[in-house]
């Protein structure tokens, strides 16, 4: 499985911006993808997940309302970011998580995850 991220780049604050996230190979298309993102000397965070078949999400409470996950049918994901705010700045992952699935409860681990992209860096200024 190889996973392809693009979309970063520098916005202002209250602006919006969308990655895409492109997976090809193995099991994918009945995948779980997601994205995590890295704020500079902080840990790996969870943003959000969908399921490639049935569309269900799951989001982090601090982008619940302003970020959207979603997916078409050629196993790209996508994160539409709104009312970016400066603490969004991170180096921002996509993931997959494939059969057999993680548990619901570990989606936030990074363990959970069993294939990264590449980082893409959004800078939010103020």
């Amino acid at each position: 499985v190889q996973l392809q991220a693009s979309g970063g780049g520098l916005v202002q604050a209250g602006e919006s911006l969308r990655l895409s996230c492109s997976g090809s190979g193995g099991t994918l298309g009945r995948s779980v993808m997601g994205w995590f993102r890295q704020p500079p000397g902080k840990e790996r965070q969870f943003v959000a997940r969908i399921r490639l078949i049935g569309g269900g999400t799951n989001y982090a409470d601090s982008v619940k309302g302003r970020f959207t996950i979603s997916r078409d049918n050629k196993n790209t994901v996508y994160l539409q970011m709104n009312s970016l705010k400066p603490e969004d700045t991170a180096v921002y992952y996509c993931a997959a998580d494939v059969p057999p699935y993680a548990f619901l409860s570990s989606m936030a681990s990074t363990s959970a995850w069993d294939y990264w992209g590449q980082g893409t860096l959004v800078t939010v200024s103020s």
